[in-house]
């Protein structure tokens, strides 16, 4: 069974920031992040400080049964456990939280409680919460107030107690739970204190990413008077004891007057070795200034959010605009220690060159499609730090192109091998790399069929033999058949690149299995099984055939949004049912179906319009494709409305899961006026900007600004454009325009230029040509 997102509950860091940071854009003060964004409904956002990328994601744990709860925090519990040191953001699935802090006064309580009654363990009601990037406050029950901020791999805290004694529990049991373990989710832990007072501690954890270790290194500002260790069961240790080893391990500090002064906690995580947080400790807190800290966390997010600067729109779309920003640079996360060292795919400890740096928690499903292509745009050396991440990681990985690793290991979670995506595009873009590095495994993960699997990369053999993957052989077959093609044609790129054009020109033909699950009879995207027959009866609401209850023929969605799935041969998918007539009018069904779906339908199809699903990934191209056919308007109409109506100010302010920042890269793509329907075509299709301007620091000094003047609710149309002073006449702009810099200037109406981008010759490229 395919694992999906619901069915699983060298130089620091700071040096590449700075290195990735374009100069900030001159021009408008920017609206404040609202980082609670994301962090009710289904956002599954967290609003602790991290750095930019940073490897520490410091923050509150609220919960950790519940879907809705997969980063450990809801904007809806009423109580806080405690605090912990990584968190993902906006993912469907949970793991992390590890190292959790709980301050506490009176009785030491070594459970956590329930939701329903916080006073059966030590969760605690709150009040006065506050976070902006870099910070995060607020006030416990027991009157203990909590400050958190970060550098790159520490998370700093600051406590103050009321007068009288006190504790800090550090519980290394904590952990997102899995109803379902077939396995101890813990299976080997210590705790142990040194003559210094330093407390250091691992664990190996088998939730999402299986046997992933974590390490720490914890200073505090002032000594305990005394330490408890706990092992397996709560049983406490003898008094005296410096250590403790088993699976459910604990530990409690007390302090007879905690409220004599602050108490500060630094605490330095590694994923490779105890030395390695101690290193990172070491390297990163040269003193016990939190608020010198705070303000570095604070300074390091000004100038990643001054990237992009808006004037326009409402003070609550200018809010929506800074925190999609935020939450679009807080993932991939660093992995490597201030030495360079991290765990590699292959399960041996690597080292990244001097100056790079590796990366975990690529949510690469998700985030090719905004994500990266916003960071080629607006962070390009950031963008380059990545690729040469991902070349590495390629190379090192068993299983060849990154699908979604964590913590150096592959989760093979949802499908294909997306890795080559932002590889293809990078080089398509001009970011210089050794791509060749990685095309021997790509070409393996390609062509050799005794590689080894995940989930992911199910039917291979088969996709290449028959040309699209059987619905009764492999699920999710009709997704499966569609996401290798686009792989495939990525992965052309990356042969032409690397001197291999006969792999190239085989990857190119195979790029066209995707016709194979589309069937031109019905209109739409359908499993087919071995012996070449079509499902029957087939509907397009329905999840597939379903021989078995987890047996789905497509990946988090049904036959209508499979059916727009194609990013890379446009034009081949409109003349495959039945012309620009045919298509437009099957882009409009989609739009104004009934939203209807079956009862077994996973909570990820969501925000729903029609059967359009913008609150999923899969066809979050699809309102950019009215453009193909020459019908920009419907195209301009259908992104006002989405960005207008699938994002609020509000916890529950993102329509799905934000999935690493690709919901937020979507909103920020499509607010300024254009959206990388086919990351490696290199191209921007226009929509509909949001705003009446906008200044994006390109690096090297470039600017580019995007001016509608007089942009309002009502005029979510393009009556003309122009670049650089000159008209504009195509739907569409290359990357190497904007990258240059220069004025992009819409002419807004309230009424729709149907014939602007109508002409073939104004339609935007796919598969590397113009229409025929």
């Amino acid at each position: 069974m395919n694992l999906t997102r619901r069915q699983l509950l060298a130089s620091t860091a700071v040096g590449l920031a700075a290195a990735a940071a374009p100069a900030a854009a001159a021009g408008p003060r920017r609206a404040a992040p609202n980082l609670f964004i994301g962090t009710g409904g289904h956002g599954h956002t967290y609003p602790g400080p991290t750095m930019p990328f940073g490897m520490v994601q410091l923050g509150p744990d609220t919960d950790v049964e519940r879907w809705d709860a997969c980063s450990g925090y809801h904007r809806t519990d009423t109580s806080i456990i405690g605090f912990s040191h990584t968190h993902l953001s906006g993912t469907g699935i949970g793991d992390m939280l590890d190292v959790l802090v709980a301050p506490g006064r009176g009785p030491v309580q070594l459970q956590r409680g329930t939701l329903e009654d916080p006073d059966s363990g030590y969760r605690q009601r709150f009040s006065g919460e506050h976070a902006e990037p870099g910070y995060y406050r607020v006030a416990l029950e027991s009157g203990v107030e909590a400050e958190l901020t970060v550098t790159d791999r520490i998370g700093w805290h600051r406590y103050r107690f009321p007068k009288g004694q006190g504790h800090l529990l550090i519980d290394l049991s904590h952990l997102v739970l899995d109803s379902r373990p077939t396995s101890p989710l813990i299976d080997e832990a210590l705790l142990e204190v040194d003559s210094a007072g330093t407390l250091t501690g691992t664990r190996r954890v088998f939730r999402w990413a299986k046997g992933r270790r974590i390490f720490f290194a914890m200073q505090l500002s002032r000594r305990p008077d005394r330490i408890s260790f706990y092992g397996d069961g709560d049983a406490e240790q003898p008094a005296g004891a410096t250590r403790v080893a088993g699976r459910r391990l604990k530990a409690v500090l007390h302090y007879d007057d905690a409220g004599a002064a602050p108490i500060l906690v630094r605490c330095a995580i590694s994923a490779v070795d105890l030395e390695g947080a101690r290193a990172n400790l070491a390297a990163e807190a040269t003193s016990w200034d939190f608020d010198a800290v705070r303000r570095r966390a604070i300074r390091a997010w000004d100038d990643a959010l001054a990237r992009v600067r808006v004037e326009g729109g409402t003070a609550d779309q200018r809010t929506i605009f800074s925190s999609a920003l935020y939450h679009a640079q807080v993932a991939p996360t660093l992995l490597s220690d201030v030495d360079g060292r991290y765990p590699g795919l292959d399960g041996k400890v690597q080292r990244a060159p001097q100056g790079q740096a590796a990366f975990s928690s690529y949510s690469l499903w998700d985030t090719y499609r905004a994500v990266h292509p916003l960071l080629t745009l607006v962070a390009p050396e950031r963008a380059k730090i990545l690729v040469d991440d991902l070349i590495r990681q390629t190379t090192q990985s068993p299983y060849g192109p990154l699908v979604w690793p964590l913590q150096g290991k592959e989760t093979g979670t949802m499908i294909g091998w997306h890795g080559v995506v932002p590889l293809a595009e990078a080089q398509a873009k001009g970011i210089e790399a050794d791509y060749a590095a990685a095309w021997p495994a790509i070409r393996r993960r390609s062509f050799d069929f005794t590689a080894p699997d995940k989930d992911s990369s199910h039917g291979r053999d088969l996709y290449d033999r028959l040309g699209y993957v059987p619905a009764d052989k492999v699920n999710e077959s009709v997704s499966r058949t569609q996401e290798y093609a686009y792989d495939d044609w990525a992965s052309s790129k990356l042969a032409l690149a690397s001197g291999v054009p006969d792999d190239a020109a085989r990857l190119l033909r195979r790029s066209a299995n995707w016709r194979n699950v589309i069937d031109p009879a019905v209109g739409f995207a359908r499993p087919k099984f071995a012996d070449g027959k079509w499902w029957a009866p087939y509907d397009p609401i329905q999840l597939g055939h379903m021989p078995t209850p987890d047996w789905r023929d497509y990946t988090e969605a049904n036959g209508w949004q499979a059916t727009f799935l194609n990013q890379h041969d446009i034009y081949g998918l409109i003349a495959h049912l039945g012309g620009d007539a045919k298509f437009e009018a099957k882009l409009d069904a989609l739009f104004t179906a009934p939203s209807e779906l079956p009862e077994n339908a996973p909570p990820d199809i969501a925000g729903l319009v029609g059967q359009y699903a913008h609150g999923n990934e899969p066809d979050q191209h699809a309102p950019y494709l009215y453009s193909y056919v020459g019908a920009a308007w419907k195209t301009q109409a259908m992104v006002r409305r989405l960005c207008t109506e699938m994002y609020r100010n509000d916890p529950d302010g993102i329509i799905g899961n934000d999935d690493c920042g690709q919901m937020s890269a979507w909103f920020v793509f499509s607010a300024l006026g254009f959206y990388p329907v086919d990351p490696v075509e290199a191209v921007y299709v226009f929509g509909s900007p949001l705003f009446e301007r906008a200044e994006l620091a390109l690096g090297r000094g470039r600017k580019l600004v995007v001016e509608a003047p007089g942009n309002g609710p009502d005029t979510p149309y393009v009556a003309a454009v122009e670049f650089n002073g000159r008209p504009w006449t195509r739907s569409w702009i290359a990357h190497r325009d904007l990258a240059a810099g220069g004025t992009l200037r819409f002419t807004m109406a309230r009424t729709p230029n149907r014939a602007f981008g109508r002409s073939q010759a104004d339609r935007p490229p796919s598969f590397g040509r113009a229409p025929a």
